[in-house]
């Protein structure tokens, strides 16, 4: 086997094909055209690697660079812009746009994930519904912040950028929260701008190579949300 010359990099991701987190970190790297090795993960049955590479959290995504370990997605990208800073940028250049990404990038990571996502997902009953408000207030929030930059295609004006990346691997789950919320969340009436975005979003290769079909998302939020609800 060669050895690889001192100049070349190793890039590994170690990752579950269908988690939002990991999807931001293959959109990440795709836009920056970096070559990497995949590593489809069982969180099942955890690997050998997976335990060293992150023994803190032991969960996905983890990049690998030059063998040095570096975990949680928006951690990640913020480190692949830094890595690789010469092309295509993923943040904005003006500091109060950078801490403007910052915000709406944690707000999707904890109040959207957790409160609207999760509650979804894993609940039933009154607090499924009390998810479904949550989305649709926050989806609201997203549409107002698009439309404050007025005809701009992207979150960050014409360039796809960090907040598009974080948010984009929501759009292949979006089907399966309305199939197992029963409902269906009304983009045309309420949300124009965000379905623009998707549509606009998804035919970037980047997004398009790495979300998966959201057939196969609902087929294992069905089996995903069986570990917390016991009948339906």
């Amino acid at each position: 086997m060669s050895t690889l010359l001192e100049s070349e990099e190793q890039v590994k991701v170690i990752n579950l094909w269908v988690s939002l987190f990991g999807m931001r970190v293959l959109i990440g790297l795709e836009e920056k055209g970096v070559t990497y090795e995949y590593q489809e993960e069982n969180l099942d049955s955890k690997s050998d690697l997976l335990l060293q590479m992150n023994p803190v959290h032991k969960q996905v995504p983890v990049l690998i660079h030059n063998g040095r370990p570096v975990s949680e997605s928006l951690i990640i990208l913020e480190y692949i812009e830094e890595a690789w800073p010469n092309t295509n940028p993923l943040m904005p250049s003006n500091p109060y746009d950078r801490a403007l990404a910052r915000f709406w990038a944690d707000f999707l990571n904890k109040k959207f994930f957790e409160d609207a996502f999760y509650g979804i997902l894993k609940c039933t009953g009154e607090a499924q519904e009390e998810g479904k408000r949550h989305m649709l207030q926050y989806l609201g929030l997203l549409e107002g912040e698009l439309s404050a930059g007025g005809r701009k295609p992207y979150f960050g004006g014409d360039q796809f950028g960090f907040v598009d990346i974080v948010c984009i691997p929501y759009a292949c789950w979006f089907p399966a929260l309305e199939s197992l919320g029963k409902w269906k969340i009304p983009w045309e009436s309420e949300f124009p701008r965000l379905q623009q975005w998707m549509k606009t979003c998804m035919e970037r290769e980047s997004v398009n190579k790495i979300l998966p079909d959201p057939q196969k998302v609902l087929e294992y939020a069905l089996q995903f949300r069986k570990r917390f609800v016991s009948f339906e």
